[in-house]
């Protein structure tokens, strides 16, 4: 079933829910519960990671549960649908703490727990099935990576358009010269925002992609049958046996941790290092990503037809190494004018164009490989499991990706940066000791999975030629 502009935008839209929850806990979640709820780094970070127990169990058995379910609405809509409106309800309380809460670290702890575990819950049942959706709208090598595409485009749009619109519209600064990041009321119109976003983008992704329901139903023999969570478990374990698989999986645990390291401590740097306005802050997120997820997206098709997908996942990321080590080096060489010089504004928002750019040709890349191996799967297990295949992915990358606030979280507290300091007023040992930081956590773990990309393969005459096997297989079974 071939796929058309409007369905692959609907779908495409559908990545927003993800990258607004990304943008809430990467941009504002640590600043709001650190910086202006008094909550201590190390404190906040162990909270966040924490929420990754979770995950472990809520992953698999939503991707293993929606390979499995049986409805006349199919096996992926009904969890999206479901996911949705607790999600948004899920920003409106994380935002809004109440009294009771603020008058305790312990009790705000708690509810910071809290609501993490109801978002982390809602986003995975809506962004699961989303993701698994994308291997059964079509089948074409190429078509994959085109709607795939589509979503990471969406996603990462989203991500770093609704921080920057809303340092310019919530979060800019007071008419008494007050910075609106450290006013906690602030936070509550954030909270309706996001929440009202999530719903807004959810329904167009739900709506604009029900003429693919029929696809995803399927004959029972091709579905996971193991009963019971010893067989969800089961379910889950076999998709490491494909070795591509497994090398994919290694490279997303290292990009993942690496990008949650660079986004959390990205906020920290603009604001103390950087001394970036909220205004200077929007616009070196919101311009870069206006320019680099349309390259982007423009380029993958001309790359697609020359290389292969694992080949444009390994460029991307020694790319993306040269990226991060050029700027702070030149700052701490001296080599830059002061803060508030034009340049260096400029020179911060050309770092993170390519930055971005970089990430949405890998972040397609891997993706779109993904579904390729679901295919891949099934030609040697007989089963169709690209719920399970991605939430082995999904909770890979959050599990790496939590390591951001905590490794943030700490890294604060190690170099001094601590509640109620404003930008200008960072002793210098401290703004070092935070590049340092990004340097030590970031850099290392980007190389270490640009050597695992350089062990996957899966070329689109690959891909013919196993979908060619399950074609034989489908037409010779009962």
């Amino acid at each position: 079933m071939s796929v058309n502009r409007s369905s692959r935008i609907s779908y495409g839209i559908g990545g927003a829910p993800s990258a607004i929850k990304e943008a809430a806990y990467t941009m504002f979640v640590l600043l709001f519960y650190t910086q202006v709820l008094g909550l201590g780094g190390t404190e906040a970070g162990f909270v966040l990671f924490l929420g990754l127990l979770w995950d472990a169990v809520s992953d698999p058995m939503m991707g293993a549960w929606s390979d499995r379910f049986k409805s006349r609405w199919g096996r992926r809509h009904p969890f999206m649908v479901a996911g949705a409106l607790p999600l948004g309800l899920g920003y409106l309380a994380l935002f809004s703490p109440p009294e009771w809460a603020l008058a305790d670290s312990t009790l705000l702890a708690a509810w910071l727990l809290a609501c993490s575990l109801w978002i982390r819950t809602a986003i995975t049942a809506f962004g699961l099935p989303h993701l698994a959706l994308a291997a059964e709208m079509t089948q074409d090598y190429h078509e994959r990576s085109r709607l795939l595409g589509t979503r990471s485009g969406f996603l990462f749009f989203t991500s770093i358009v609704v921080p920057a619109v809303s340092m310019l519209l919530i979060f800019g600064e007071t008419s008494a010269g007050q910075d609106g990041r450290f006013i906690s009321e602030n936070y509550v119109a954030f909270g309706w925002f996001a929440a009202t976003l999530t719903w807004v983008t959810a329904i167009i992704c739900i709506g604009g992609t029900r003429n693919y329901i029929a696809v995803t139903r399927i004959d029972p023999h091709r579905m996971p049958s193991n009963e019971g969570l010893a067989g969800i478990t089961k379910d889950f374990l076999s998709t490491l046996k494909n070795a591509n698989f497994r090398n994919l999986l290694y490279y997303d645990l290292s990009a993942s941790a690496s990008w949650g390291i660079t986004a959390t401590l990205n906020v920290i740097a603009w604001t103390y290092y950087w001394e970036l306005s909220a205004t200077e802050m929007a616009m070196v997120m919101a311009g870069p990503v206006c320019l680099a997820v349309p390259a982007a997206l423009f380029t993958l098709g001309p790359l697609g037809r020359r290389w292969p997908k694992h080949r444009i996942l390994a460029t991307a990321t020694v790319l993306m190494i040269l990226d991060i080590l050029w700027l702070y080096p030149l700052r701490m060489l001296d080599l830059l004018p002061d803060n508030g010089h034009p340049l260096v504004l400029v020179l911060v928002a050309l770092q993170s164009l390519f930055f971005v750019y970089f990430h949405v040709l890998r972040s397609v890349s891997s993706s779109s490989i993904a579904a390729d191996l679901t295919d891949e799967h099934e030609s040697t297990s007989g089963k169709r499991q690209e719920g399970s295949f991605y939430s082995v992915l999904s909770f890979a990358a959050k599990l790496a990706a939590a390591a951001g606030p905590l490794y943030a979280g700490i890294a604060l507290d190690a170099i001094g940066l601590t509640e109620g300091m404003m930008p200008g007023e960072v002793e210098q040992g401290a703004l070092t000791g935070l590049v340092w930081a990004m340097g030590i956590g970031i850099v290392p773990l980007l190389v270490i999975a640009w050597r695992f990309t350089l062990k996957v393969s899966m070329t689109e005459e690959q891909l013919k030629e196993i979908q060619g096997n399950i074609k034989n297989r489908v037409q010779a079974s009962p």
